[in-house]
């Protein structure tokens, strides 16, 4: 029976910083909150502060690394459960909000950080590549272990073409006022099925070669 790993006093400092710093962003914003601020709620010197952390940019990226590992996690049951690729899909959509939904403010007022494109904390940047990928790895998991029948081509490049979606469904997300976000769920809903028809249709004959070119331009701009 192996011990339990106890988590050293540095390690402890570090998960701390980080746990006050995502408290403060969600309670006062992006701006309002300062490294200062987050050293002082935190109990522990400035200096400290950026001893484990540089700057906020990479305590964001940390929420990033947060909020996708309860992604991961709320996609587990339904991805197990689950082998038709329309109901995998909306599965790992809806986990996606869930997970979201308790920074919703937070997200409303930092966003604008977020969608600038030379931005480190842009989904994409070279910053976020780590996360990025985790995410995209998810969509792997839904075509990859589903009973999805498509072209070879499309199904080789759907993972990537999945999140751009998703980070579709996000942007909504961020700007919808409906109850309990309502109105996104009710997309995804919409939205899902037929991006299912969609790929399937991508194996009649009459489609393949639309369905390439497409393809194509999304690689050449993808560059």
């Amino acid at each position: 029976m192996s011990a339990v790993a106890v988590p050293t006093k540095s390690e402890q400092t570090r998960d701390l910083i980080a746990k006050t710093a995502l408290r403060l962003f969600r309670e006062r914003g992006y701006e309002a909150t300062t490294m200062r601020a987050i050293a002082t709620e935190a109990g522990v010197s400035v200096g400290n502060a950026y001893y484990y952390f540089a700057s906020k940019e990479e305590l964001i990226q940390l929420y990033y690394e947060h909020s996708q590992e309860d992604h991961t996690e709320a996609c587990r049951e339904v991805l197990a459960a689950e082998r038709e690729f329309r109901a995998r899909l909306l599965g790992v959509l809806r986990a996606r909000i869930d997970t979201l939904q308790p920074y919703k403010e937070f997200a409303g007022k930092f966003f604008k950080h977020a969608a600038e494109p030379s931005s480190p904390l842009s989904p994409f940047s070279t910053e976020s590549g780590p996360v990025r990928e985790a995410s995209i790895a998810i969509y792997r998991d839904v075509v990859a272990d589903s009973t999805l029948k498509t072209d070879a081509e499309i199904r080789a490049e759907l993972p990537e073409l999945l999140w751009l979606y998703s980070m579709g469904v996000v942007l909504y997300w961020v700007y919808d006022s409906s109850p309990d976000a309502e109105k996104t769920y009710r997309l995804v809903e919409r939205t899902v099925p037929l991006i299912d028809k969609l790929v399937g249709m991508a194996r009649l004959p009459g489609m393949r070669g639309v369905v390439r070119e497409a393809l194509s331009t999304y690689r050449d701009l993808r560059r």
